[in-house]
């Protein structure tokens, strides 16, 4: 996998974030979800990279990149701080403007980023998510039961940690095996096994309930909004849009939302990589183009 990428750590102001480059034209950022690494777009990275500059990166606390301490109130683990290391990373490319996709946590801190950052991003693109504000103000029995899973994780340290790391295989391939391509799989249960990782991962979904949800609330009180283009995919089989309209959600947060669903499960760019790159291409050459 990546054989044309080029490989690279990039430290920035607070983190060490690992990432692989490759391709010419205008800059792609693919942000990956958990318990996964850069590696989950392994089918769809080398095809962008022909007509656009790819970055893949590990989120902090991820992956081979950095895992900082965290705080009390979680925010080195909000996705306010991992937008501020992406932002710095393609900065350090060269890339002060640039289109996100992220699946996933990674779809959360691509938007935090659009909010945050406005004057960098040129078109945001989500993969199977809604804000997080949404999902926890909408809450009821369908929601807690199928992503109960945040609410474990938020659990206060070291309860969680605790539980995953005496099978790690049990928690995070609870959803199967067969989804994954086996150098994926083999390079997931690497990063996901490590003590270190899990404790990072528990403290993303403490500050996604916590500090990202407070964030979410004051940007809708102020009546932020996201300026760039913005797409929403999401696989069908995995239940979003039985709970919501997904496009209407995204519309009360950005006045440029498209998208639609795709006959899959979450893992839209394992699991259906020619449809995910079908309905990416085109919106990131109208974006990026404009």
């Amino acid at each position: 996998m990546f054989e044309t990428f080029t490989h690279r750590r990039i430290e920035t102001s607070e983190a060490v974030i690992n990432l692989r480059h490759a391709g010419n034209g205008p800059p792609v950022l693919l942000l990956h979800g958990h318990p996964q690494t850069h590696v989950m777009w392994h089918r769809v990275a080398p095809r962008l990279a022909e007509h656009y500059t790819v970055v893949c990166a590990d989120l902090r606390g991820y992956g081979d990149s950095s895992k900082p301490p965290t705080t009390e109130d979680h925010e080195p683990y909000s996705k306010r701080a991992m937008a501020r290391d992406q932002v710095e990373v393609m900065q350090a490319l060269g890339f002060e403007r640039f289109a996100v996709v992220g699946h996933d946590r990674g779809g959360r801190c691509a938007y935090r980023m659009a909010l945050d950052h406005p004057e960098r991003i040129a078109a945001l693109s989500v993969l199977d998510i809604l804000p997080t504000a949404e999902h926890f103000r909408r809450t009821d029995m369908a929601f807690a039961m199928g992503y109960w899973h945040w609410f474990f994780l938020a659990q206060p340290y070291p309860i969680p940690e605790r539980m995953i790391a005496s099978d790690p295989d049990v928690f995070y391939l609870r959803r199967g095996r067969s989804l994954f391509d086996e150098a994926a799989l083999a390079e997931y249960r690497r990063c996901f096994t490590d003590p270190g990782t899990i404790h990072a991962m528990c403290e993303d979904y403490r500050a996604g309930a916590t500090m990202d949800m407070r964030l979410d609330e004051r940007d809708q009180q102020a009546g932020r909004r996201i300026a760039c283009p913005v797409q929403a995919l999401w696989g069908r089989q995995n239940g979003l849009e039985r709970w919501y309209d997904v496009l209407a959600v995204w519309r009360d947060w950005a006045d440029q939302v498209e998208g639609h669903g795709i006959d899959c499960g979450h893992y839209l760019a394992e699991e259906a990589p020619e449809e995910t790159l079908a309905a990416l291409e085109p919106f990131l050459a109208r974006a990026l183009k404009a």
